[in-house]
């Protein structure tokens, strides 16, 4: 073989090696990037509240998330979830919205029951189109809760509509969020649930087995839904309660149309743990809770819960 034949070979040769080693470098990475993104750990959907805000990211995916709402204010709080019909955003909120409500709010506060009733008449036509998904139940102070919902693709605005002391509603002071919701999906499943609960317009909350201390994962079915005295479908919050504990005073207050309801200060003796918030018919949502021993309550945010067996109260021992 001639020296020229000798090199052209050689230079096919090392061609070769050199492209297979290439391919064989980028099948490694791309291997290694799929199996690290098959490794990595689901993250939870973290909200932080500081004042009068919502903390979080513009966008998530649909199906089962699960959401950590850090209350770090002084105040309690929550967060629902409005998905709101097509072409409407959380401006037509700000403007059609929020000051109906207020205003009616106001009227009531001022002991005008009509008045308050003409305000609300100014409620634009496609607020009935609003779905409300859920959302945390109350959080008080310093206290984080851990709610997961199944997420539908669509527009949402985030709102927490309990009361300062001088009758504003949180979201007319700013607290409220747009998010996006994707139609790409996450791959992940329903929680496993120790406890279940089930809420309803004739039956109430009805606690399906033992409650125990410890980590404890809630699930909530919504058989039905309605619209209550005070415009709003029933919810399930939990709340831990000590010696200072005033029930009557807490059903009053569960009721945001009150001059006293929802509005802050939160009732002595009564820590919020989350829950989970306003839910169409046939739909479950879960909360997790740490429960230490003590006594405890699960209440609905509508007027009247103790004629509709929405407050029931339960005590977790050693």
């Amino acid at each position: 073989m001639s020296s020229i034949n000798r090199t052209y070979h050689y230079s096919v040769l090392q061609a070769i090696i050199t492209g297979a080693l290439i391919l064989a470098t980028a099948v490694a990475c791309d291997n290694a990037q799929k199996k690290e993104k098959e490794e990595e750990p689901y993250q939870p959907i973290d909200i932080i509240t500081e004042t009068m805000d919502f903390q979080l990211v513009d966008t998530i995916q649909s199906g089962w998330q699960t959401f950590r709402y850090h209350n770090k204010s002084y105040e309690t709080h929550f967060f629902l979830l409005d998905k709101y019909p097509p072409g409407k955003t959380i401006v037509d909120g700000e403007k059609e919205v929020m000051p109906p409500f207020q205003e009616g709010m106001d009227r009531i506060n001022e002991g005008k029951p009509e008045e308050a009733g003409a305000a609300f008449a100014k409620l634009p036509a496609w607020f009935s189109e609003i779905v409300f998904l859920g959302g945390s139940g109350l959080v008080s102070p310093g206290k984080t809760s851990v709610t997961t919902l199944k997420m539908e693709p669509g527009y949402y605005v985030l709102e927490c509509y309990v009361k300062m002391q001088n009758g504003m509603f949180h979201s007319v002071m700013g607290m409220v969020k747009e998010l996006i919701v994707t139609a790409d999906s996450t791959d992940q499943s329903a929680p496993t649930a120790d406890i279940g609960v089930t809420i309803s317009g004739k039956e109430g909350i009805v606690i399906n087995g033992a409650v125990k201390k410890g980590k404890k994962t809630f699930s909530v079915f919504f058989k039905d839904q309605m619209v209550h005295e005070n415009f709003v479908g029933h919810d399930v919050n939990l709340a831990k309660l000590d010696e200072k504990a005033d029930l009557s005073r807490l059903e009053e207050w569960m009721d945001w149309s009150n001059p006293n309801g929802l509005i802050t200060p939160a009732p002595e003796g009564v820590t919020f743990l989350g829950g989970v918030n306003d839910m169409p018919a046939g739909h479950t949502g879960y909360f997790t809770a740490d429960l230490s021993p003590g006594n405890y309550v699960l209440i609905s945010e509508v007027p009247n819960t103790s004629e509709k067996n929405m407050l029931i109260t339960f005590t977790v021992t050693d």
